[in-house]
């Protein structure tokens, strides 16, 4: 059962409290189910601390403006509700940008970082393609788009033999509330201009994670971010595209396991 702080904002928490606490930040569209494939693994040695964004799932609209900002002061927030004073953040798509945006903001509080599949500065035609996305978005809603999201998102072959997978993944794209989801897809197609060339510089360890098939944050992406942050690593998955934690969870989850050890020193007990 989620909780619900008193700012709107639904969470629950898994695994042990006095362990490492890992925040997780879901990308754009979606919900803190999306880490369904992950939380088993991180909440047997960690602390593990899943939410809804603001405008997502079963948290409140954002309470003013979308930026990464306010997804930043969001997390502050969250952390403020259960208590902790620093934390490890995983954030995925969006979810890489807000908890880059955060280690900025919250540099002491930020323990370390893992980014999944998250954008750097866009190429003028990549630029093009998300704006193009986001007037269709204004126009006629999530369903404008989730469907060419889901060609981008899952290998082809993933998509043929996982339709149930799809239809989940879909469902939870088409609850978004089609007058506030345009609103945040602009901090997606905007909102590079906050992290990039970040400013206090992010020093804290740092993991980044994409595929070699995920044309939208690519293997350029993935190490043009990693340059920007000195104790960072990066990792390219193959044969995988946007979705790998859910495509291919095992091949996401040991690297981040390894480097998660590697960062705090703890173990299974």
């Amino acid at each position: 059962m989620p909780n619900v702080s008193n700012s709107g904002i639904s969470f629950e928490i898994h695994g042990k409290n006095e362990k490492p606490c890992i925040i997780l930040i879901h990308g754009l569209g979606l919900n803190k189910e999306i880490w369904q494939w992950l939380v088993p693994t991180l909440k047997k040695t960690y602390h593990v601390i899943t939410y809804d964004l603001y405008g997502h799932g079963d948290s409140i609209n954002p309470p003013e403006t979308p930026s990464l900002s306010l997804f930043s002061k969001q997390i502050n927030e969250l952390l403020q509700r259960i208590n902790k004073t620093k934390a490890i953040l995983i954030g995925f798509s969006l979810g890489g940008m807000i908890c880059r945006r955060f280690a900025q903001d919250y540099p002491e509080k930020t323990e370390a970082l893992i980014i999944l599949n998250s954008p750097y500065k866009r190429s003028n035609e990549a630029q093009s393609a998300v704006l193009n996305r986001l007037a269709q978005l204004k126009s006629n809603g999530p369903e404008a788009t989730v469907e060419d999201a889901l060609v981008r998102w899952f290998s082809k072959d993933f998509r043929s033999k996982n339709p149930k997978l799809l239809n989940v993944v879909r469902n939870w794209v088409m609850k978004n509330d089609p007058k506030i989801y345009p609103t945040i897809y602009e901090v997606l197609a905007t909102g590079l201009v906050e992290i990039t060339s970040p400013n206090p510089k992010i020093f804290c360890p740092t993991l980044v994670i994409t595929a070699d098939e995920d044309f939208g944050n690519g293997p350029e992406m993935a190490y043009a971010i990693a340059k920007e942050i000195p104790k960072s690593q990066v990792l390219i998955l193959k044969g995988l595209r946007h979705m790998a934690l859910a495509e291919a969870p095992d091949t996401v989850n040991k690297p981040i396991e390894k480097f998660l050890n590697e960062v705090t020193r703890v173990t299974e007990s």
